[in-house]
């Protein structure tokens, strides 16, 4: 069986991470709220009100321990895992068919109002489909890009699109000075390591469909669509097909940001029409909730801290790293390592702020005996490890992520020129290094007799 959303429903289901909701659920008023609330598990929506026949899946990873069974480790071996399996590459097999073409419908047959796409927020402009991983090509030399993009439903067979100027964008550009219409095929609803390969940043050349082939220990099955020259997954749920139009930009948003704001991305933004749409026989949509710490979100942590991390960890020569973690809304992050010298922490935290991604504003060092998956300990760290004076840097005026909402916005969505300018901080919140025993003695955290060796556990029951 391929690894696809199904498998993945199994999986859940077997590691009690699936909460079933049997009864109607609608996708506009109440299924934002419903995983907005399910930080914990995922939901399996079997009825969505107003749309018969439909199954819907959210929260699918909910939180980080879900991602790590994804990934079929632990939650603190999992940014490891990941950035081992950035190094490689399984290439793709293509093949004649598959689940995803069980159903064609062309031209006026094809109807995405009919889609159970749900509303995120309550401001947001109207239901988006959030869960769509778009595949376009460079016209000139074929290389392909998978990529996320929130899409507003405006009509049967028209979307808004948000194309942050990235790989996407760049084929895009190429098309539009040609005046041509550029192709791009949709897909909805498969295993979550696609999502998190579509997240994954790398050069404009690296393939996504083969990073997801490492991330899942399998060949993605290719299938070419019905009426533009582009591949899709042959086991995903829905495909559509259709065409960005060239110099041509409408009012798109608002939609619940990853930062839980609605502050940046609206405006003259892309629009796709569309031509062709396939699914399987008996399709379950696929629903990603945005805002901080919900789904959006884990697919973007992982593979940007697991990158990080591979930078890391090669900084002057080689560093004692334990782990990385994008912090809650993405700009922030920390890093767990152990100093051996004066002043390693920092070198390390300013390569993190300079990384392959714009999003981290705030990096913050923590030695290995801070759990950084608990936030508690992090502040912890802060308030006892952290002289202002000595341990916090602020760098001013440099470029930060376009949705960040505490810079000040250049250009605009849909422009050539779309960035926000701000500050950077990094923290220094380890003990002296190795350089300094004594120092570092002086931050030995306290334990009581026992530790490590003593458990609860042993002393309950019987």
């Amino acid at each position: 069986m391929p690894r696809d959303m199904r498998a993945w429903i199994a999986d859940l289901e077997a590691a009690g991470e699936l909460l079933r909701v049997p009864k109607p659920v609608d996708p506009v008023t109440q299924m934002g709220a419903l995983m907005y609330q399910s930080r914990e598990r995922a939901l399996l929506f079997e009825q969505v009100a107003r749309f018969p026949g439909w199954r819907a899946l959210g929260m699918a990873p909910a939180n980080l321990r879900q991602a790590a069974l994804a990934f079929g480790t632990t939650l603190p071996d999992l940014i490891p895992t990941v950035a081992a399996l950035m190094d490689r590459r399984v290439p793709v097999e293509m093949v004649g068919t598959g689940p995803v073409k069980a159903v064609v419908r062309r031209g006026d047959e094809v109807d995405l109002t009919r889609l159970p796409a749900h509303q995120s927020g309550a401001r947001d402009g109207g239901p988006f489909i959030t869960a769509g991983l778009a595949v376009t090509k460079d016209p000139d030399t074929g290389i392909r890009n998978l990529s996320f993009h929130r899409l507003m439903l405006k009509g049967p067979r028209k979307t808004g699109a948000l194309i942050v100027p990235r790989h996407a964008h760049a084929n895009y550009r190429k098309y539009e000075a040609r005046g041509e219409p550029m192709p791009i095929a949709v897909f909805i609803g498969h295993h979550p390591l696609m999502y998190m390969a579509a997240a994954t940043t790398g050069p404009y050349e690296m393939d996504e469909f083969e990073v997801a082939g490492a991330y899942l220990g399998e060949a993605v099955r290719l299938v070419r669509c019905e009426t533009v020259d582009l591949e899709v997954p042959a086991d995903a749920e829905i495909v559509l097909e259709g065409h960005v139009l060239p110099g041509v930009r409408e009012e798109e948003g608002p939609f619940a940001g990853f930062q839980d704001y609605y502050v940046a991305g609206s405006g003259k933004n892309h629009v796709i029409e569309y031509q062709a749409l396939t699914m399987r026989a008996d399709p379950i949509f696929k629903a990603i909730q945005n805002g901080s710490e919900v789904e959006g979100c884990v697919f973007h942590k992982v593979p940007m801290s697991a990158t990080i991390f591979r930078r890391l960890r090669h900084i002057g020569g080689g560093v004692d790293l334990k782990n990385v973690l994008i912090l809650p809304g993405i700009f922030a992050l920390v890093v767990q390592m152990t100093p051996r010298y004066v002043g390693e922490a920092r070198n390390v935290l300013m390569s993190a702020l300079a990384s392959e991604y714009h999003h981290p504003k705030v990096a913050i060092a923590v030695d290995e005996d801070v759990d950084i998956f608990n936030p508690t300990e992090l502040l912890w760290a802060l308030a006892t490890r952290v002289n202002p004076q000595e341990d916090v840097v602020v760098v001013p005026n440099v470029r930060l992520h376009p949705m960040d909402p505490t810079g000040r916005e250049i250009g605009g969505p849909g422009q050539p020129v779309w960035q926000r300018l701000g500050s950077k901080m990094l923290i220094d919140a380890t003990k002296p290094s190795l350089a300094d025993p004594a120092g570092r003695e002086v931050f030995a955290r306290i334990h009581p007799p026992g530790h490590g060796a003593v458990f609860l556990k042993d002393f309950l029951g019987a």
